[in-house]
């Protein structure tokens, strides 16, 4: 249980004079993406309140916090699929290696190519086979590669699904088991090549073999992607992600090194959402 996590209290003073996450002292000059005063609505009830966060490149970040506190909403603005929903609507800034995503002249579907998405549910395309389903993206985007048969041996050997698929693709995805089909659908986003990743709940659906299955990709996807990852599960934030920022009620708390939020989080709400005492 979390509540058996070693938790070093700091004093009112500086949970008192921490009031703005600081940027980690071991963090790079220059994050991959970075969110400014960033404020989201679903009509009129405002669910990001001016967040500011950054994202380190080729790290895991990790959001975690109660439901309903724009843990999804806020990865949702970093790929502009915030406002594809009737009635939604984005104030501020998110900055991709320094570029806008919500200036006037950017096209939000090269957003979306450079910034992929993995949702809760696996959901491959069921009138589809593996093999194209890994493609799908590509198809939707109207990129067509050279070499589909090595960009589809590539994606599925990246998320480590190759050797359990690789005489079965004409198969429908559905019918392989849920760990299976969520990690053909991280293989569909990586065949359009994004230079970040984020995932929402990736494995909540999942059983736990499953589940580590998709820990131990993270860990090796890190090496050449940015991951942002939304949990519930304070237990994998702590295994996976290399920093975490806790959201409540729509802004962000705090925001540091994973090992520094899980040991001594400078805000007491951090240590009380954590410990388990509320959420």
């Amino acid at each position: 249980m979390i509540q058996s996590l070693a938790l070093a209290r700091t004093s009112e003073a500086t949970r008192e004079s921490a009031r703005t996450p600081a940027r980690p002292s071991a963090a790079p000059d220059r994050p991959k993406m970075r969110a400014e005063a960033l404020r989201a609505h679903f009509g009129k009830t405002e669910v990001l309140k001016g967040i500011t966060l950054p994202v380190e490149s080729t790290t895991v970040t990790a959001i975690i916090g109660p439901s309903g506190c724009g843990k999804s909403t806020f990865i949702r603005c970093l790929n502009r699929m915030h406002e594809v929903v009737s009635g939604a609507r984005v104030a501020g800034k998110v900055l991709l290696d320094l570029q806008d995503i919500y200036a006037p002249d950017v096209d939000p579907v090269r957003v979306r190519r450079r910034v992929g998405m993995v949702f809760q549910k696996p959901n491959p395309f069921p009138t589809m086979t593996i093999r194209e389903n890994v493609l799908a993206g590509l198809k939707l985007n109207g990129l067509r590669p050279k070499d589909t048969e090595e960009l589809v041996e590539r994606a599925l050997r990246q998320v480590a699904l190759w050797d359990e698929v690789k005489d079965v693709l004409s198969r429908s995805g559905t019918s392989l088991s849920g760990g299976q089909q969520q990690r053909l659908c991280i293989a569909r986003s990586l065949a359009l090549e994004p230079e970040v990743l984020l995932m929402d709940e990736p494995c909540s659906a999942l059983d736990p073999i499953a589940t580590a299955r998709v820990e131990e990709l993270i860990h090796e996807l890190r090496e050449r992607y940015t991951i942002v990852i939304v949990t519930h599960n304070m237990q994998q934030a702590a295994r996976v992600a290399d920093f975490t920022a806790f959201f409540y009620l729509g802004e962000l708390v705090e925001y540091d090194r994973t090992d520094v939020i899980f040991t001594r989080p400078s805000e007491k709400k951090t240590e009380d959402y954590i410990t388990g005492r509320f959420g």
